[in-house]
């Protein structure tokens, strides 16, 4: 029994979900959009002790330097870039193989730096960085001092036992912990770390690596500079943990994680709506880590398995979204529709008695609940579709990125029978006889749900306390709050309600805690027993990395590239809604990938063209491993225990030829319907944190005619984005 579901959908809706799916019925195998498990993002951050949204939007107004990492706040945050970043004299850093608009207005004004960087090889970029920061004592001592733990308040309170869950084997001292002595002679042993090694694995110079050094660290006039560290999927989907745990380690020793103008955060795109009703059971997945440790469970592999019998879609595109997106669609299609038990009648009870044969004969029967028909999950694989209600057709919450909580007001009803997904969810759960989903409306599960964020960042329990105590609705107080809002945590002070503006931030000590407030540590302190911030080493001969991308990297004697995948600004997401907006649709029918003029013109491509991109070798893991010892986990152990597939995948798409390329490296849209680039990117997670390499694609580029864009200047815009 499965569920794969937004996380970022209003609260209402996903406390829902994850009550129905983690609390009644108990499943382990649900997941997020935009990951195979229920794991974190930039796991690095977390076991540093950072909270990857613990900035506010000021800090990137106040900094004096932007490093940036696998981001351009322009195509990602537009709002944070030109009000916040764009005004001012603060210098940016940009790592990202493209030049995007926001690279190329930077470089415009004399305030931006790009490092165009091979895909992946984040981590012996930080690491050069840092020794440079080191050999040249630039490192803030004082911050390290006071903030930084050392050995022994590293293993404080883990005590002596198994240490059963992944964030514990992690977070122990061996492979990746380490405080500053023990962190500064990694650095300076790492034969990756000096420079002209550096220089030639991230294919950067040696000059421009030094110089973002002198920028974040050196300090002028006798004061190191106020850097702040930005990242994104351009960083941890590559090398998940390690360039992760280099970024923050880099950010750490630059005195940056918890101050105003110096802080560590993601710069994501889409806004935090997850409120988890708790009870999972993700434990029992079979795979584990090594020391047969606690794992979250793939889901993914799950259904590759023929493990699902009953999978309810919450507003995702499910294979798109995924890694060897071929295979999965491949497998869920046989499944389903490829099952000899179909539904040929309306007949409740013949459908229902068709729908328990499918199971009992190994196939699976399939939910979607989405606000549109969309491609394939929807139109060609589910057996019922729940029209679903959305943004403006009833009251909704959620935060943005700097866990500002407002209210999203219904302003219309929704069309036909769409009703919200925590109604459905509501329903079903009556049906099966579940207790305490008697909800009369959204504001019903609102002020259910906020007890159980009370001790997290989005934490909004008081208000909803004072809204009782008031007798008014919280979502009603919420509104009247405006686009404003408040963020989150939620506290009280003097009586009155008080937003959090950073987290980590020791001014955040105000003494006694007022009604039902919850002071937890990482308000003013990091999240980790110590409350100081953990360094962590990234070595680059890693065997669960360095093993992985050996495999992957492009084959020169193929004449294959990098084919990573992206966004653009005018596109949201999987153009679910886009594409029906005829102004949009026109800028992008077709989805593009962008390619270097060295890499286009061998293979005849010039703009316009369309482009069958094809990877022959994409790697899918398959079973559910158990780890005994670290290496059971490697790619190529892997691969000798026959728990590595081997398939192939190719997406066409519209040229756009242009230097804003790294040469090597093209650009694909990530999740175009129809088009999906992760079909050429291998589905292995990284082993230590089960997240994956989502964009680590290759293949070859074949010219297989032109697209009607190319001679008619109707539609599809063939500029470069690099215009300022």
């Amino acid at each position: 029994w499965a569920i794969k579901m937004y996380s970022y959908q209003y609260f209402e809706n996903t406390y829902a979900i994850t009550r129905l799916g983690m609390t009644s019925i108990g499943t382990p195998s649900i997941a997020p959009h935009d990951k195979c498990a229920n794991t974190n993002d930039a796991t690095g951050l977390d076991d540093a002790g950072i909270d990857s949204f613990g900035a506010s939007y000021q800090d990137w107004a106040d900094c004096e330097v932007a490093f940036m990492s696998g981001v351009d706040p322009y195509e990602t945050k537009t709002t944070l870039f030109t009000s916040w970043m764009m005004p001012g004299d603060k210098k940016m850093i940009f790592v990202t193989p493209h030049k995007t608009m926001g690279v190329a207005w930077a470089l415009s004004q004399g305030r931006g730096l790009w490092l165009p960087i091979i895909p992946g090889t984040d981590s012996v970029l930080h690491n050069a960085m840092a020794r440079i920061v080191i050999e040249n004592n630039w490192q803030d001592q004082a911050f390290i001092d006071k903030w930084i733990a050392n050995q022994w308040e590293v293993d404080q309170g883990y005590g002596r036992g198994t240490r059963n869950t992944g964030w514990q084997w992690r977070t122990t001292w061996g492979n990746w912990q380490s405080d500053w002595a023990d962190y500064k002679k990694f650095v300076l042993s790492q034969e990756e770390s000096k420079l002209e090694n550096a220089a030639k694995i991230t294919g950067l110079s040696a000059e421009d690596i030094r110089k973002a050094a002198e920028w974040i660290a050196k300090p002028v006039n006798g004061k190191a500079p106020k850097t702040s560290f930005m990242l994104e999927k351009g960083n941890y989907w590559t090398n998940n943990y390690m360039n992760t745990t280099s970024f923050v380690s880099l950010g750490l020793i630059c005195g940056a994680g918890n101050r105003a103008g110096r802080v560590i955060s993601r710069g994501g795109g889409h806004q935090r709506g997850m409120m988890g009703a708790g009870g999972g059971s993700g434990w029992l997945n079979p795979e584990k880590y090594p020391g047969r440790r606690k794992k979250d469970f793939n889901l993914d592999r799950w259904v590759l398995d023929g493990q699902v019998k009953f999978a309810w879609v919450f507003g995702t595109t499910w294979i798109a979204a995924m890694m060897g997106s071929q295979n999965l669609a491949t497998k869920m299609l046989e499944q389903t529709r490829g099952n000899a038990n179909q539904i040929s009648s309306l007949d409740r009870a013949a459908i229902f008695e068709t729908l328990k044969r499918r199971v009992d004969s190994g196939g699976m029967v399939l939910v979607d609940s989405d606000i549109y028909p969309v491609e394939p999950i929807n139109t060609d694989i589910a057996d019922i579709v729940l029209p679903a209600a959305t943004w403006g057709e009833d009251n909704f919450t959620r935060c943005n990125s700097e866990r500002r909580l407002r209210l999203y007001s219904k302003f219309y009803d929704a069309p036909g029978e769409a009703k919200p997904d925590w109604w459905a969810v509501m329903k079903f759960a009556k049906k099966m006889g579940f207790e305490g989903y008697d909800w009369k409306d959204s504001n019903d599960i609102f002020e259910e749900a906020a007890r159980f964020g009370r001790g997290g960042v989005l934490n909004y329990h008081p208000l909803v306390m004072e809204a009782k105590k008031k007798g008014v609705k919280a979502q009603e107080m919420l509104r009247a709050m405006g686009t404003t809002g408040i963020q989150t945590p939620i506290r009280v002070r003097d009586g009155k309600l008080v937003g959090t503006v950073r987290l980590h931030d020791p001014d955040n000590i105000w003494g006694e805690m007022e009604q039902s407030e919850v002071q937890s540590p990482f308000m003013h302190a990091f999240n980790t027993h110590s409350g100081k911030a953990i360094l962590l080493k990234s070595p680059w001969k890693f065997g669960g990395w360095i093993q992985y991308y050996d495999a992957i990297k492009p084959r020169a004697e193929k004449g294959e590239i990098w084919v990573t995948n992206g966004r653009v600004n005018e596109t949201w997401q999987s153009a679910f809604d886009d594409l029906r907006k005829a102004h949009l649709f026109q800028r992008w029918p077709w989805p593009p990938i962008f390619i270097h003029p060295d890499d286009a013109k061998p293979k005849g491509i010039e703009s316009g063209d369309l482009v069958k991109i094809h990877n022959d070798t994409v790697y899918i893991q398959t079973g559910q491993p158990t780890g005994v010892k670290d290496p059971d986990l490697f790619f190529n152990n892997l691969m000798k225990d026959g728990h590595i597939q081997t398939t192939e995948g190719y997406f066409t798409a519209v040229a756009i030829v242009s230097d804003e390329m790294r040469p090597g490296v093209a650009m694909a849209s990530f999740n175009y319907p129809g088009a999906p680039a992760n079909t050429v990117v291998s589905a292995v997670p990284d082993p230590v944190t089960n997240n994956y390499r989502y964009k680590l694609g290759r293949g070859t580029l074949t010219k297989v005619g032109e697209s009607p864009f190319k001679h008619d200047f109707t539609a599809m815009s063939l500029r470069p984005r690099n215009i300022v």
